[in-house]
């Protein structure tokens, strides 16, 4: 039975509910398993085979050596489980987050600071806002320009 999910029509945003959870279930256990430095380690030695321990998907696990994190929020990833594996890599939550919009660590920290991105625009898919996907990396203008 499919509920109704009138949230799906927010810019940007992939909201974590129990349809992500259940999907992302064994990518966040993944994730999750970095807090311990002997996983870490052998991770860092062998990404490929570590990853290959975990029943994920091919896509995940692809979206994990890309370090796509965009591409892991959708197929199930939960931010708080993926800053894991930039913890690793030895990345600040901010730098993570900023990869994700396509701006620097200095640029998505001054946004923050302002406020963050404005609503005007942003309030529904379609509108004129600068978080529309169209406006992102993850979205058609990302798309285009990693073409």
């Amino acid at each position: 039975m499919s509920l109704d999910k009138p949230y799906l029509d927010v810019p940007g945003t992939t909201i974590f509910d129990a349809e992500q959870s259940r999907k992302g279930y064994h990518l966040n256990q993944f994730c999750m398993s970095l807090m311990k430095a002997e996983n870490r380690a052998r991770f860092k030695a062998n990404e490929r085979a570590y990853l290959g321990e975990w029943p994920m998907s091919e896509e995940q696990k692809q979206a994990v050596l890309a370090r796509d994190l965009n591409g892991c929020i959708r197929l199930g990833g939960n931010i708080y489980f993926l800053a894991k594996i930039g913890a690793t890599d030895g990345k600040s939550f901010q730098q993570m987050a900023g990869s994700m919009t396509g701006m620097t660590e200095d640029e998505y920290r001054n946004m923050m600071i302002k406020g963050g991105r404005s609503v005007q625009g942003n309030r529904y898919v379609g509108e004129d806002g600068d978080a529309q996907a169209n406006r992102q990396p993850q979205g058609h203008a990302g798309q285009k320009a990693g073409a």
